[in-house]
């Protein structure tokens, strides 16, 4: 084999995304030369007409590509980056504990997604969130139930694929346990074999049954399996675990390599050809590759297969795999795909938030009633979508309040440091009757929790507060 069809291979390997609105002249270059897929971001939107657009651009050169995007649903979404989804996320629908309005969220989501094209969504979230301190995962998950979890990442993704497109169950074998995020360290998860199989392992088994068209690894190491490799570097968690143990057939899919959990000390080249040679086939560079540095991911995996540290049969499997999950889920486009899917009413979704005896008194209490909203750092994974109330325009500053206004106050990853604890206690001192409302995972002393900040969880909240 000449090094040219290995280069073209390793490119039916790389999923690329790449910065800008449209659709950069490398990338639609790449396709000619075997580009497998690529990756939009949030900071590849400015309009629905321009998405669809670019989109449009990317179809017309690669017919038969994947086009892929994080669309969970609630806080981490793409294409409604710009005022926040339609969908409550998988907090909110674990515990509406319907399997039914799970499959009918997802589908919505396959439907809107198709009708742009995009035939692969790099979701559920399948892990458990053990963790209730956990800074990236949370809402995304739905519960720390392992079971509830398994059902509803299931239904989701047969509600999905329904829909015509591709699941990707994350984050294998479970990030809901680490008290760190893989876009900034390398997280460990230290616990017993026994407590992976009865917990982290049960919903990506799930997953795999119900035939998830791919899994996506993680940038954690786990102790009990490899306590050396990150999983997204281990044969033995893709191989030995997901492949033989769980039995799962479909495409493994790699977070995304310019995370530092993955690439931090050794490059994005050099994670790419470790993925490929522990087992993944479809590798997400990152959201801002260039054209130079995808061509040094290709060189990178030509030069390992020359000397032999990358077998051509494991490169040959994965291009292969990556190719039948592209053949499996080819791309629709047009407003009516013929599936059924919906959006929680407000009602159902209000069903879910947790409601101190306090918050029950603040919300008889006749008083004029206003919002203020604190700022909180998000993950890298969120991004900067618009949240909570104030994505509703239903806040107000804490200068312009009135004297007597009864004040809510909302935050999300509200630890004891937060800053919306201090705001609620200088209005309280000036008169306020106050309650503190999280619009994340719970921990611990909020007198209203919601388990999401989109906008439709959002509107909810507002319409019970107003």
């Amino acid at each position: 084999m000449t090094a040219p069809d290995i280069r073209r291979l390793a490119a039916g390997t790389l999923m690329p995304g790449f910065v800008g609105v449209s659709a950069p002249a490398w990338i639609l270059e790449a396709f000619d030369d075997g580009l497998a897929a690529v990756c939009l971001f949030g900071t590849n939107l400015v309009s629905w007409e321009q998405l669809r657009e670019l989109c449009g651009e990317l179809r017309a050169r690669a017919p038969h590509a994947l086009l892929s995007v994080d669309e969970e649903g609630g806080d981490v979404t793409r294409l409604h980056y710009l005022k926040g989804s339609n969908q409550p996320g998988n907090a909110v629908l674990g515990r509406i504990a319907d399997l039914a309005v799970t499959a009918a969220s997802a589908a919505a989501i396959g439907a809107e997604l198709a009708s742009f094209g995009i035939n692969l969504n790099l979701a559920p979230d399948a892990d458990v969130n053990s963790a209730a301190e956990n800074p990236v995962i949370g809402v995304r998950s739905f519960g720390a139930s392992p079971t509830v979890v398994a059902a509803h990442t299931a239904a989701w993704i047969d509600g999905l694929q329904s829909a015509g497109v591709a699941a990707c169950a994350k984050h294998f074998p479970g990030h809901g346990d680490t008290t760190s995020d893989s876009h900034l360290a390398l997280p460990r998860v230290s616990v017993s074999a026994g407590v992976l199989e009865h917990r982290e392992l049960v919903p990506f088994r799930a997953a795999a049954a119900v035939g998830a068209a791919s899994i996506m690894t993680s940038h954690i190491v786990v102790d009990a399996l490899d306590p050396v490799n990150p999983a997204t570097f281990s044969r033995i968690v893709l191989q030995d675990v997901l492949r033989v143990q769980l039995g799962f057939t479909g495409a493994i899919v790699t977070d995304a390599l310019d995370m530092v959990g993955a690439s931090g000390e050794i490059g994005i080249p050099a994670a790419a050809v470790r993925a490929l040679a522990a087992g993944a086939d479809l590798l997400c560079i990152g959201s801002e590759t260039s054209a130079e540095l995808y061509e040094q991911v290709l060189d990178g995996v030509v030069a390992a297969v020359a000397d032999g540290s990358l077998p051509v049969e494991r490169l040959q499997d994965a291009a292969a795999r990556t190719a039948h999950l592209a053949t499996s889920y080819p791309a629709t486009t047009g407003t009516n795909t013929g599936v059924a899917g919906s959006v929680p009413s407000a009602d159902t979704i209000r069903g879910t938030f947790e409601i101190s005896a306090k918050a029950h008194a603040w919300l008889a209490d006749e008083a004029q009633a206003a919002v203020v909203q604190v700022q909180t750092q998000t993950n890298y994974a969120v991004g900067t979508v618009p949240w909570g109330p104030a994505a509703t325009g239903a806040t107000v500053a804490v200068e312009s309040l009135s004297p007597g206004q009864k004040v809510a106050v909302t935050g999300r990853g509200l630890d004891p440091h937060h800053e919306a604890w201090e705001v609620a206690n200088r209005l309280r001192a000036a008169g306020h009757h106050t309650i503190v409302i999280e619009c994340g995972w719970p921990r611990g002393g909020a007198d209203i929790v919601t388990y999401g900040a989109s906008l439709a969880v959002s509107e909810a909240l507002v319409g019970l507060l107003k």
